[in-house]
């Protein structure tokens, strides 16, 4: 599939009606857990296209750039509203949240198992145990609250158990930033992960920080707001990995072009064939979207939309018959005509599932990694007088009362040990004990 090769309607025949923008919402019940991420991701992924286009206009002192802008925006607009409404009104607050942490977990996994580039791998890695320990913290809330078990909620296909605990997640801000891709030479599947993790990351940041005030206890209420913390500091990691000596232009065809990649897999690998429908029309808004920001590009830069997009990316397609070419030696000019042909074809495509041995592999192996500098380290190797420890030290003057472990600590003392839903024992020994909430792990050297 190749977007720019698609016939699209024009820029103003994409309207939606008002009456369409309130679409019929899935059943809590028996929808799929990867539709409703879906429509967690698509949702994230709307607000960040609106929230860049406003920025870009700001920015921006050619008029017929900003009413362009200004016309794809509102289409974005209707369609992350109708996306929001898909979400039912029996929905709980907490039941949305576990929603947000699936999906943040098998997300993370899926783009993580088929990355090349090494630092937005460790960088996926990182990050994935902490959502991991989220959800786990979410869940026990749940249970306590409203007396739902979340595993019926994920369909069993993510485990429920500690990961990084929340507790050693308070680092210092400077250490979240990371180096970028080069967006002239990187493989096209890596930015869109660093576009795609970006817009979900920074939608469950929005939807924490807004939240938080709305909930009905005040334990409830500090374990969002501390979250929502950790949340902020994983959009600083993520959004650092984009390379911002793209121009606005550039940057805005990637937007798009990323944005019709996510709407097609959604399409591709959707169970609800209500949603479905959404999911194929809004891509079909998306490659007029898409074709109007290379116009831009083409009439103010003087480039084509091959010079950002670039390579075809990991996985099938196109990815394959480039790689095959670039190892056969073959004539230089054979390698262009090939790469002109399929640019614009879509790497692999998204599929989100079950990521259960992936992420115990990575529980096992990183659960110790803090961050450093531009890098990841042993927490145990880092000198003592390390700025994570000063910072944690600061920031968390009481440790035993951080909401993060006290939800556990009732938990346990609610039901006698917390709640979990794993297949097979935690695949990090100090995190086995169900009846004492380690808050050492990751945190403190001599644990």
């Amino acid at each position: 599939m190749n977007p720019f090769t698609e016939r699209c309607r024009s820029l103003d025949n994409n309207f939606l009606p008002l009456k369409k923008m309130y679409p019929k919402s899935y059943n809590k019940e028996h929808t799929s857990p990867y539709t409703k991420t879906r429509v967690i991701l698509m949702n994230g992924t709307e607000f960040e296209s609106a929230w860049f286009m406003h920025q870009f206009a700001r920015h921006c002192d050619v008029p017929e750039i900003k009413q362009a802008l200004a016309v794809v925006r509102r289409q974005e607009q209707q369609q992350q509203k109708r996306i929001s409404c898909l979400k039912p009104i029996n929905e709980s607050i907490l039941e949305t949240t576990v929603g947000y942490e699936q999906l943040a977990i098998d997300l993370t996994a899926a783009l993580a198992r088929h990355e090349k580039d090494e630092n937005n791998i460790k960088a996926l890695n990182f990050a994935l145990l902490e959502d991991f320990d989220h959800l786990y913290r979410f869940a026990n809330l749940l249970k306590m609250d409203k007396g739902v078990d979340a595993d019926a909620l994920v369909g069993k296909f993510t485990e429920i158990m500690p990961g990084r605990p929340t507790i050693a997640e308070h680092r210092y801000p400077a250490d979240e930033v990371k180096p970028h891709i080069n967006c002239r030479t990187a493989d096209l599947y890596s930015k869109l992960v660093v576009n795609t993790i970006t817009a979900a990351e920074q939608q469950t940041m929005n939807y924490y920080m807004n939240i938080a005030q709305w909930y009905k206890n005040d334990l409830g209420r500090r374990l969002y707001a501390e979250i929502a913390m950790i949340e902020e500091a994983h959009v600083t990691q993520y959004e650092s990995l984009k390379d911002p000596n793209a121009t606005w232009l550039e940057m805005w065809v990637m937007h798009e072009y990323t944005e019709c990649w996510l709407y097609y897999s959604m399409y591709e690998d959707e169970s609800d064939e209500n949603i479905k429908r959404i999911w194929l029309e809004h891509f079909k808004m998306e490659v007029s979207h898409l074709k109007t920001a290379a116009e831009m590009l083409k009439k103010y830069e003087h480039k084509s939309y091959e010079e950002v997009i670039g390579g075809a990316g990991a996985g099938a397609g196109a990815g394959e018959s480039a790689g095959a070419e670039g190892n056969s030696g073959g004539d230089m000019r054979e390698r262009k005509h090939i790469h002109a042909k399929n640019c614009g074809e879509f790497p692999q495509l998204l599929k989100l599932g079950s990521n259960k041995e992936y992420i115990r592999k990575v529980l096992k192996e990183t659960i110790t990694l803090t961050m450093n500098g531009e890098g990841y380290s042993e927490l145990k190797r880092l000198p003592d007088d390390f700025r994570y420890f000063t910072f944690q030290e600061k920031f968390l003057a009481d440790g035993a009362k951080t909401p993060s472990h006290l939800v556990i600590e009732k938990a346990i003392k609610t039901f006698g040990k917390d709640y979990r839903y794993q297949d097979e024992e935690h695949p990090v020994k100090s995190l086995r004990d169900r009846q004492h909430d380690n808050v050492n792990v990751a945190r403190v050297k001599r644990e």
